[in-house]
């Protein structure tokens, strides 16, 4: 095996010319085999395997810096830097994360995990290499998807500074992030992709004039021109009018020419982008048909494809049924997604309801804004989005939306713990940064049918800004009889008890539950109250209670700071109440990868360590 040659960084510089040609294929099914296993994000590592093992034959690691967009493809370079071993134990709590880390390894130049962030740090890196006098080579990897985000074209905008030394952007191009690709950059990269003829074209074209009669004079002409022989050619040259220099588009299957390119792109001063097509999934015939599916995929059967662990309904597939039917019988409620159709359950609406279904691209702060001009349009705007990811469009929450108190809902997937993706992507902060925003009103359901009975008080009972935060995984199907109508701040208590009340949000109530049998072991009958709110929160049923119980415990899927526990006890020194109230919160500490039911076992959140930590206070 080739691989078993690669044992640190920049050992695959020493394969030979045929050891080369069959590490791909031993590459890929490493990742298959290992994968299928630990689950992981498969179709873009496969895509960019040559791309990688070209980049390493470039660079000498850890002096130069290469820093991957998202992170998620990055894979093969922990292979190439000599981790293949710890891949057992991939997105494992303790094991090796999915993304880079720089405490992993000091080949990982920057800890990413959310979306077009690398040319920023490129730049910045470049800068510093700069100011030192040093001469390491920065490169950054970036998607075509990442492009739709606007962070990148600031960093664009700024790199064109950039005159003296060098900096490489690699654009991977496979027509596709999450959802398939869409807006201006795709439509543009899409002819330039069907334009690869254009580089010899024009060098035909300058070879006749040059032989023309005055032809040095009319070629000066046409590069003094922005609108020159190349705009004609290949329709909105964005990079170079950005002042980024392109080279390409290269097969991003071809070492070779991948790397030829490379090496000359970096003997050019300024920013470089060489335009590399690869296809998500290569070299695996389920993935390549199905590559959102296989974006980031649980274990699964290597013959088929097809998933090992049951597939109940979650969360997702509840607010799926629910925005279809809405469509069906609301002809005002629309929905956006930033590029995540499939993973944010709208592919069913947008399938049955094209002309109401908008997918901005990887732009968040720009769906915020995009939805608060929907909402004065007289439409009732749906925001589907990861909780992690809505943390980039703070501001556009704040300044479009709240503060002009529109209609937005805001549907919040994979709120609290995620699991293996790890630190940037657990959702734990978004009752903390909503709550904080005036007009904003913030609920989470118990169960599947309180998902649906929000969403349905969101669109049809309220005005205002809504958010609905539900987790990952498998809807809640208990408590099917607690259905008590959804009215605004309005808790619902669940069972009365006596002295320690359990007040739980959203998916806490389930873990109440559990609690409250143990409670019931030793001698305890406490009372379970479902928050249902955590803004505005239930300041009557608490004033109503505050004399019937010694402790009262909060339970929250959300950091500790800001959270739902903090202003519920805040109101209770308030109103002086006399008893305890214990805060059963996340810590205000980044949470790393591993299996939800470890996670909450590691921070003392599950039933066990909470009914500990009640007998404690007690």
């Amino acid at each position: 095996m080739v691989l078993d040659k690669i044992k640190q960084p920049n050992d695959v510089k020493n394969l030979t010319e045929e050891e080369l040609q069959a590490l791909p294929q031993e590459i890929r099914t490493f990742l298959i085999e290992h994968l299928s296993k630990t689950g992981g994000h498969l179709a873009s590592n496969l895509g960019t395997v040559e791309l990688t093992i070209a980049l390493h034959l470039l660079l000498d690691f850890p002096q130069d810096k290469l820093i991957w967009d998202v992170g998620h493809q990055a894979y093969t370079h922990k292979i190439l830097t000599g981790r293949a071993d710890e891949f057992e134990h991939l997105r494992q709590y303790g094991g090796m994360s999915g993304f880079p880390k720089r405490d992993e390894s000091d080949c990982d130049s920057f800890d990413t995990g959310h979306s077009s962030t690398s040319l920023s740090a490129a730049l910045g890196y470049c800068m510093a290499r700069d100011l030192a006098d040093q001469h390491y080579k920065v490169a950054a990897v970036i998607g075509d998807g990442a492009l739709t985000g606007g962070l990148a074209y600031e960093a664009l905008n700024n790199a064109s500074r950039l005159q003296k030394s060098n900096l490489l952007i690699i654009l991977n191009d496979n027509e596709m992030s999450i959802s398939k690709n869409v807006g201006g950059m795709s439509v543009n990269l899409e002819r330039l992709r069907t334009s690869s003829k254009y580089v010899g074209l024009k060098n035909d074209v300058l070879s006749s004039l040059e032989a023309w009669p005055n032809g040095e004079r009319i070629i000066r002409k046409i590069r003094s021109t922005k609108n020159g022989i190349k705009s004609l050619m290949v329709p909105n040259m964005v990079f170079e009018d950005l002042g980024v220099m392109y080279l390409g588009p290269v097969d991003g299957h071809d070492i070779k020419a991948m790397l030829d390119t490379f090496k000359m792109a970096v003997r050019i001063n300024g920013p470089v982008l060489v335009h590399v097509i690869t296809k998500k999934g290569n070299g695996y015939e389920p993935a390549e048909r199905h590559p959102s599916r296989f974006h980031g995929t649980d274990i699964f059967e290597i013959e088929t494809g097809l998933p090992k662990r049951s597939n109940n309904p979650g969360y997702t597939d509840v607010f799926s049924t629910v925005m279809r039917k809405m469509g069906d019988r609301n002809p005002e409620v629309v929905a956006i997604t930033a590029a995540m159709a499939e993973g944010a359950g709208l592919k069913r609406f947008r399938n049955m309801f094209p002309e109401k279904f908008f997918d901005v691209g990887i732009a968040e702060e720009h769906a915020v804004t995009f939805a608060a001009g929907l909402a004065l349009g007289g439409r009732t705007p749906v925001f589907a989005v990861y909780s992690s990811f809505l943390q980039r469009a703070y501001d556009q929450i704040l300044e479009d939306v709240c503060l002009q108190n529109l209609h937005v809902i805001f549907a919040i997937d994979r709120a609290g713990l995620v699991g293996a993706d790890g630190s940037t992507h657990q959702g734990v902060f978004d009752v903390s940064f909503l709550t904080a925003m005036p007009n904003m009103t913030v609920m989470a359901p118990k169960n599947k049918w309180e998902l649906s009975d929000m969403m349905k008080f969101a669109v049809s009972n309220h005005d205002g800004p809504i958010a609905i935060r539900y987790p990952r995984g498998e809807a809640y199907c208990g408590l099917k009889e607690q259905r008590a109508p959804i009215q605004l701040g309005r808790a619902e208590e669940i069972k009365d008890g006596s002295k320690v009340m359990l007040f739980a949000f959203g998916s806490m109530v389930k873990k109440a539950e559990e609690v409250e049998q143990l409670l019931q072991s030793h001698g305890i009958d406490a009372g379970i109250c479902n928050a249902r709110f955590a803004k505005p929160f239930d300041k009557e049923y608490l004033q109503a209670i505050k004399d019937r119980y010694d402790l009262i415990v909060t339970m929250e899927e959300n950091v500790y700071t800001g959270g739902f526990g903090q202003q519920v006890q805040s109101y209770l020194s308030d109103i002086d109440y006399k008893g305890k109230v214990l805060k059963i919160a996340i810590p205000d500490e980044f949470v790393q990868h591993g299996s939800v039911t470890l996670l909450f076992k590691e921070l003392r959140m599950d039933a066990e360590s909470i009914t500990e930590r009640i007998l404690e206070v007690l």
